[in-house]
């Protein structure tokens, strides 16, 4: 199988990479070590001290909408010729407020300030350092540099995931935010030392001067170029994440039909599988699913997240489901690792230079919406039938019939 071929030799390949490139990678790599830590952990938290799944529901709820007013808001500002730094230096710092509501929060309001704060780092993150990636590649391959940034992505989730499961297995389980409180310090520290500035490379601040004609003129570009499939896409496969980070959690703290329910130490190491497995699959994966047109790893992606949910939801209906459970990890892994880098691929080709930071910001959007209206719905569903076995089937449904949706995108040369 050419997956296989695509395995780096350790020795070799990291020099092969743009050093900028190199950089952005790191800066993901720290970020997502702190967000591993606590993104799966935080549900299991505040169910721990009381909190219903309607409350967690709607503090990632708020969360995410608070992070679409700060995804346009970023957009706007990058297609102005705005350092791709600022932002990410903002996030540390709007990071570590929330992490401290969040360390000592024993009260719904200040459980939703933190979860507000951290949508807004959120927010200001995705769409400057994914359009860092084609900006440091130079000539490079823009869509191996995703994969070396997915892999980053995966690497330090996956690290801070089996962090976070350490610190539940001993008693220390709200210690996750201070792992994240001294990633974003590193993070800043970093970022003093570091000049990366758009206009300085590609941006030519006569480009402003139509900007908002390019908006404009680009509109119907958007409506005729196959994006819009994308984005349903894009919605359809950021909800089903949304959820295996929010009603996974829960769904197995809580019990199946006749699943029994599993302790906190038991579910953080199913989902350190699952990161383990992204930090496996993300680099061949990407790598291969370089050499062929994003729609077949769309394609991938929707399958496997089907098959995913689906044995998700039979695991409900035996006692011994965490067998199926774990299996159920392998299609996870294997779907995210090519949703991100296929999706991200479509979005900077299909869109004109002038407006690339808003169409990250919107395509970004998509993680909001899905984490607004995801999380919300999944907890009222918990809270009324007491199991997730209509959620997982509902959206293994969903991910199937969206298949025929890529056949609409135009035929893209990679």
């Amino acid at each position: 199988m050419r997956i296989l071929k695509t395995i780096p030799n350790p020795h070799q390949w990291w020099g092969q990479f743009p050093p900028k490139l190199r950089l952005t990678s790191q800066i993901r790599l720290l970020t997502s070590f702190g967000t591993g830590a606590t993104l799966y952990i935080t549900p299991l938290i505040f169910n721990g001290i009381g909190f219903s799944a309607t409350q967690i529901g709607t503090g990632i709820s708020a969360a995410a909408l608070a992070g679409t007013i700060a995804r346009l808001t970023c957009g706007t500002l990058l297609d102005k010729g705005s350092s791709y730094i600022s932002p990410i230096r903002f996030t540390a710092v709007i990071s570590l407020f929330a992490d401290f509501f969040l360390l000592r929060a024993t009260h719904f309001n200040s459980y939703l300030h933190g979860q507000i704060l951290l949508g807004i780092a959120t927010g200001l993150y995705w769409p400057a350092i994914e359009l860092a990636v084609p900006a440091s590649s130079k000539d490079f391959p823009s869509s191996i540099g995703f994969a070396l940034a997915r892999s980053a992505d995966a690497l330090g989730i996956g690290f801070g995931a089996l962090t976070g499961t350490l610190l539940t297995s001993i008693q220390r389980i709200r210690s996750v935010y201070l792992v994240d409180i001294i990633c974003m310090v590193l993070l800043l520290t970093i970022l003093s030392k570091v000049k990366f500035n758009r206009q300085s490379e590609e941006f030519n601040k006569k480009n402003y001067n139509t900007y908002k004609e390019s908006i404009i003129a680009n509109s119907s570009h958007y409506r005729t170029s196959g994006i819009w499939p994308i984005v349903l896409v894009t919605i359809v496969s950021t909800l089903t994440i949304a959820l295996f980070q929010s009603a996974m959690p829960l769904d197995l703290v809580r019990g199946g039909v006749e699943r029994i329910s599993l302790s906190e130490t038991t579910i953080s190491g199913i989902i350190t599988i699952q990161l383990m497995l992204l930090i496996i699959f993300q680099w061949p994966i990407g790598r291969w699913l370089a050499e062929k047109n994003p729609r077949f790893g769309l394609k991938f992606c929707l399958c496997a997240f089907s098959i995913a949910c689906l044995v998700l939801g039979i695991s409900s209906f035996f006692r011994n489901g965490i067998i199926l459970i774990s299996i159920a990890q392998v299609p996870i892994s294997l779907a995210i690792a090519a949703f991100l880098p296929s999706a991200t691929e479509i979005i900077i080709k299909k869109s004109p230079y002038q407006v690339r930071g808003m169409a990250m910001a919107f395509f970004s959007q998509s993680f909001a919406i899905t984490s607004l209206l995801a999380p919300l719905l999944a907890g009222l569903i918990l809270d009324r039938t007491g199991t997730a076995v209509l959620i997982w089937l509902i959206t293994s449904g969903i991910c199937l019939a969206s298949i025929p949706v890529i056949r609409k995108l135009d035929y893209l040369t990679i």
